[in-house]
């Protein structure tokens, strides 16, 4: 056969060019898309993200095909279906985005920026991603933190999206514009409800549980984070089960202010010779830190910590958030939704500002078991013992915050616990009556194992103490002294 010089017409030149132009791009594209790896913040400690090949494999040109090309030899056109078989099959969890579908992501506007009334924290938000993505959150993370913003938190279990700081308004423009942002949310501090300036266990007849409180045995199986400025770890009174922290600067959960100990001692000091003895003997203790040495922390290190509880929802039975602040937060909220559809139990302090709480986030979420707090010196009913600077014996205390929102009352003045420092101390707030209520939903969900939040809710509503009960001369009976028309049950654990 004789030689004939190779012709090329403007259609093989142009899939000459098409396929150069592939090969001369992929090994680029790969490399950009494998240095966005990159790192992932959390916890102040920058953890690699898990390793993936993101480079683009381009299909090689068999060399049949290019020989066609070149030689004037006739090539039928291939038809549309011939040329969807030989392109790769996207995965089946990509979205299918028709034409119409990418022009409305083009046009979609800026997300919204949602301001939540608090105490602000400059140039950090909280970034909540539309449900209908398939990529992980970290992906869009990535995205941010290539545009300038310094990505704090990644959330995928509570909620989807991811905390960041950003240098400038620009920067947050930037990510306003990206189509996969449902909104924006400027975080907010929040804090540990302070010490105002143990009857508690006594006055809701804890030695009368099935638990026996103060008899020197026992132990509850359940489980009980405290989500706070951390749990002194090796406190002799205490069962700390598990740890972890969320609060740059540190390396574990060990409480360096005492407000946590304080509360974890209230809900579960171990039943033994020595201190003092909780609602919950010796139950498993999460110390989940939130909360800086100062007592403050941001939302978005509370949503972290709201995921870790959910993670391990499996074995944490309920919650308890001894903190706040007189904000709305949309990403907290969903956040606690989520975690509570998940199995988690959550107790939540009321304030200690006198006031409504409908105003105070997240005592005012509706599926929490939201805590007032009441004055009791002596252990018993009856308006008996001596008066504090917070109201009288069995009154509502003076700092306690109020209101519908609200659902069970408990002892929050005057209250002796564990410290920091192997001690004990005397504390009084809000903070101090949500762990007793910790506590028995801990005990009851021991012996209702499989109990849902809400039944576990509606179970310690309907067995406190109400208006109508007739004081016995121990813990059942009554306060005085509630500012609102609406009266919440006093705690009452004997039927545990």
């Amino acid at each position: 056969m004789k030689n004939v010089p190779m012709k090329i017409n403007g259609k093989a030149l142009f899939i000459l060019i098409l396929f150069a132009s592939f090969s001369f791009l992929s090994p680029i594209l790969s490399n950009d898309f494998k240095q966005g790896t990159g790192l992932l913040i959390d916890n102040a400690n920058a953890q690699p993200l898990e390793a993936e090949n993101y480079g683009i494999d381009f299909p090689e040109i068999p060399h049949s095909i290019l020989g066609k090309i070149l030689n004037r030899e006739e090539v039928s056109e291939p038809s549309a279906e011939s040329t969807l078989r030989s392109l790769p099959i996207p995965d089946s969890d990509e979205p299918n985005m028709d034409e119409s579908q990418v022009r409305s992501d083009l046009n979609t506007p800026p997300a919204k920026i949602i301001r939540g009334f608090g105490d602000e924290i400059p140039n950090q938000y909280i970034v909540v991603l539309k449900n209908r993505l398939p990529s992980p959150p970290a992906i869009e993370a990535l995205e941010a933190r290539n545009v300038g913003a310094e990505v704090r938190y990644v959330y995928d279990s509570v909620l989807r999206g991811f905390s960041i700081r950003v240098p400038n308004e620009a920067v947050l423009q930037a990510i306003q514009r990206d189509p996969n942002v449902a909104y924006i949310e400027q975080d907010m501090q929040v804090q540990a409800f302070p010490q105002i300036l143990p009857r508690g266990v006594n006055r809701i007849d804890g030695e009368l549980s099935s638990t026996i409180s103060g008899n020197g045995a026992g132990s509850v199986n359940s489980d009980i984070a405290i989500l706070d400025t951390g749990i002194q770890l090796s406190h002799p009174d205490l069962n700390v089960y598990r740890q972890r922290t969320f609060v740059s600067g540190t390396s574990s959960a060990n409480d360096d202010n005492g407000h946590g100990t304080h509360v974890a001692g209230i809900a579960a000091a171990r039943d033994n010779s020595i201190g003092v003895v909780g609602v919950a003997p010796g139950a498993r203790l999460w110390a989940v830190k939130v909360l800086s040495s100062s007592g403050s922390g941001s939302i978005s290190t509370v949503i972290r910590g709201i995921e870790y509880v959910t993670q391990n929802a499996g074995e944490i039975d309920v919650a308890n958030l001894s903190l706040g602040c007189e904000c709305t937060s949309t990403a907290l909220n969903t956040a606690i939704s989520n975690s509570v559809a998940a199995g988690i139990t959550f107790v939540v302090a009321a304030g200690n500002n006198g006031r409504n709480a409908a105003s105070f986030s997240p005592a005012n979420h509706p599926s929490v078991i939201a805590v007032s707090a009441v004055v009791d010196t002596d252990g018993k009913c009856g308006r008996l013992g001596a008066s504090t600077s917070y109201g009288g014996d069995d009154r509502f205390a003076s700092f306690s915050n109020y209101g519908s929102i609200v659902d069970l009352a408990a002892p929050g003045v005057s209250i002796y616990s564990t410290y920091r420092g192997s001690t004990y101390a005397t504390m009084s707030g809000t903070s101090m009556a949500a762990p007793h209520v910790a506590g028995a939903a801990a005990l009851y969900d021991a012996t209702h194992p499989g109990a849902s939040p809400s039944s576990i809710a509606s179970s310690l509503k309907s067995t406190g103490s109400t208006p109508s009960t007739v004081c016995d001369g121990r813990g059942h009976g009554y306060f005085y002294g509630d500012p609102d028309s609406y009266r919440e049950p006093l705690l009452y654990v004997d039927p545990y």
